[in-house]
């Protein structure tokens, strides 16, 4: 099946065939393994490095039974990650929740729910940047000099963003020991103490057993933004090889994986500190939880490979971040619901380098004006509702064949509707129970995906099929002088030298090939072309299929 047939087939609306014939053609990056990764990277972070002490605090006098809190949380986000499987396996494209949602309630909801996602995550990965200060704090005084952990914190920052900007490839290189070496620590540390005997393991089942329903709704609110990352990869979903076994396998094992290291860790942790132990001398609550008990296992210096691992893992959390949260603004530029600029990827990385950097600076601004608490219940409020407006998209698609044939995923989710319905309520009553925080959250997200849609967004996302019809009938069988024209200039376009052109380019190439047509026109007409829709369009491709779409 060539680029031809399959231009065809989309054209025609047949979707389904489309998704079979990209699965077969392209060259995905990331298998199973790498699915796993980037999942437990954009996870393991402050939701064991910071997120336990902040959990301690809320639950007060029951704190050592946090550990339920997780597991309550996992229960929410798991139907959410089961509807995701399905929804990923049959939209395998970038942009992740923002496409089931823009594709189920339309590009008003789509904008809104896009920018709140964008949002959410670059939410968590600042978090994540915040709780990495704490423990550069743990190695400075230690070496006893002097350093702005602000500073260090906007530095890395800036790492990650390059790091995301030279392509995914990379990240996974990068992600990979940081996650074992975190993972193994956790692990001698918890088998550690229960060799000895040093931790009380009746304490935490004790007081979850004594626990007030609310406090641990609340505790289970606040650590949900813990589990966000187990779907995050759906935001990459183009990338993965075989998306309908792949992406489901990798987010079930990942958050299974989260869940018992979670649960464990936060168990076995309240089990041998103190009663207390969150709270500074200061009066604050502590924001390094994990380096004062690898300290009280293993001495000091096992707490500063700790603290080293923290950062380490933290800054790994980051990357997965700004890897995700940028494909949303990224995916919505695509449908026309942001300026172009947004869409733009790089010639020589085929990344969307904007998208990334305009994350990475809403992450800084982040950084310097709210505190950490505010942070981790922002994200986690607008992650719980998203979940329960995925479920419903599920259900949706599912329900309402006609006007939606277009939807055939090759993955469907066990236990519909039943853990759908179990996804909504208990994400509803978590959102309630959170209070003004996850209001005020989703209420922001609201006004401004309203203003940018009907500032923007409503005035250049109409569909138009008729610029691309007329220019694939424009293009159709030049003279061999034609041909050469255009191939010269389309290479000529190309300042990536790889054979391939970014919307820019392409743009640029059919100027100089007097074709008129507007910014709008040419993008739709690019997007029409991308069929595998990773921002670049092969030259050669492109001309063979639209050249010579009658001929064969």
């Amino acid at each position: 099946m060539d680029l031809k047939d399959t231009a065809d087939k989309l054209i025609q609306g047949d979707v389904k065939g489309v998704i079979t014939d990209v699965s077969k053609q392209l060259e995905r990056t990331i298998g199973l393994v790498g699915v796993i990764i980037i999942s437990l990277s954009a996870m393991l972070g402050s939701g064991l490095f910071v997120l336990p002490s902040l959990a301690a605090d809320t639950m007060g006098a029951s704190a050592a039974g946090i550990w339920l809190a997780y597991i309550l949380a996992a229960t929410v986000v798991l139907p959410g990650a089961i509807s995701k499987a399905e929804l990923a396996s049959a939209m395998p494209v970038s942009g992740g929740d923002y496409i089931y949602i823009e594709r189920t309630f339309g590009p008003m909801f789509g904008t809104i729910s896009g920018l709140g996602l964008w949002a959410s995550f670059l939410l968590k990965a600042a978090f994540a940047l915040i709780g990495l200060s704490a423990y550069m704090y743990v190695i400075t005084n230690f070496l006893q000099i002097e350093l702005n952990a602000f500073v260090v914190s906007m530095s890395v920052l800036s790492l990650v963003v390059i790091i995301n900007i030279l392509g995914v490839k990379k990240i996974k290189a990068i992600q990979a020991p940081i996650v074992g070496f975190s993972i193994a620590l956790l692990l001698i540390l918890s088998i550690k103490v229960l060799i000895t005997g040093e931790a009380d393991l009746s304490i935490p089942a004790q007081a979850a057993y004594n626990t007030d329903i609310w406090l641990l709704g609340e505790t289970a609110a606040l650590v949900f933004v813990a589990y966000a990352g187990v779907t995050k990869v759906a935001a990459i979903a183009e990338e993965i090889k075989n998306p309908g076994k792949n992406l489901p396998s990798g987010m079930y094992i990942s958050l299974a994986t989260a869940t018992l290291l979670y649960s464990g860790v936060a168990y076995i942790l309240m089990a041998t500190l103190a009663d207390g132990w969150w709270i500074a001398s200061d009066g604050h609550v502590v924001e390094d939880p994990i380096f004062i008990f690898a300290e009280h296992v293993g001495g000091k210096t096992i707490g500063l490979v700790a603290a080293v691992l923290a950062i380490l893992t933290m800054a790994s959390m980051a990357l997965a971040g700004i890897l995700a949260s940028s494909r949303y603004l990224f995916a919505m530029a695509r449908d026309n619901l942001l300026p172009q600029a947004i869409e733009d990827v790089n010639a020589k990385w085929e990344t969307p380098h904007w998208a990334i950097i305009l994350t990475g600076a809403m992450m800084a601004l982040v950084l310097i004006t709210l505190p950490v608490k505010d942070v981790a219940k922002l994200a986690s409020g607008f992650q719980i509702m998203v979940f329960v407006i995925v479920n419903m998209c599920l259900i949706v698609l599912r329900g309402v064949k006609k006007g939606h044939e277009w939807y055939q995923p090759t993955y469907f989710a066990p236990l519909f509707p039943l853990i759908q319905i179990w996804g909504i309520i208990g994400g509803i009553m978590l959102v309630i129970i959170m209070g003004e925080k996850a209001f005020i959250g989703a209420a922001v997200a609201i006004v401004i995906g309203l203003i940018t849609y009907y500032s923007y967004g409503k005035k250049h996302a109409h569909p138009r099929e008729t610029p691309f019809d007329t220019f694939k009938q424009e293009f159709l069988n030049p003279t061999p002088e034609e041909h050469k024209r255009r191939a010269e200039i389309f290479h000529m376009a190309d300042l990536g030298g790889k054979n391939h052109l970014t919307l820019k380019e392409f743009q640029h190439a059919l100027k100089h090939l007097g074709f008129k047509y507007d910014s709008d026109e040419t993008r739709l007409i690019f997007h029409k072309a991308d069929i595998n829709e990773d921002g670049v369009i092969d030259i050669d491709e492109f001309l063979c299929s639209f050249e010579n779409a009658e001929q064969e």
